[in-house]
């Protein structure tokens, strides 16, 4: 037996796109659907080494994450102003990071835990 409500939005989605996609002919929704797999792809590409910073150096993994991307080892700064990585220049790490692109293609980078 079909159910006489459609299926509950996520609520991370915004409250027009909840209201709003309900509404669309089977069609639409199909488009949307194939417009959104595109995205996601397009979004898990691997970053180019000329768009990662200077001090990022990419390691072997296929960057198998749900965001897809570069990994990479990079040297940072904390931002602690008596810091001697603010001080000095002597950042910390190596630390492992993974670059990814966001839907909008701004370039992000997140903490890898390298346990």
């Amino acid at each position: 037996m079909a159910s006489e409500e459609p299926p509950a939005a996520p609520g991370s989605l915004p409250k027009y796109l909840r209201k709003g996609f309900p509404k669309q002919e089977r069609e639409s929704l199909l488009e949307t659907r194939e417009y959104i797999d595109e995205l996601l792809e397009w979004t898990q590409q691997p970053i180019d080494n000329d768009e990662l910073p200077d001090d990022a150096d990419p390691v072997d993994e296929d960057g198998s994450s749900a965001k897809g991307g570069t990994v990479v080892m990079e040297k940072v700064t904390c931002g602690d102003e008596t810091c001697k990585c603010m001080k000095k220049g002597e950042k910390h790490g190596p630390y492992k990071y993974l670059y990814y692109r966001k839907a909008d293609g701004t370039l992000t980078s997140d903490y890898i835990d390298n346990r």
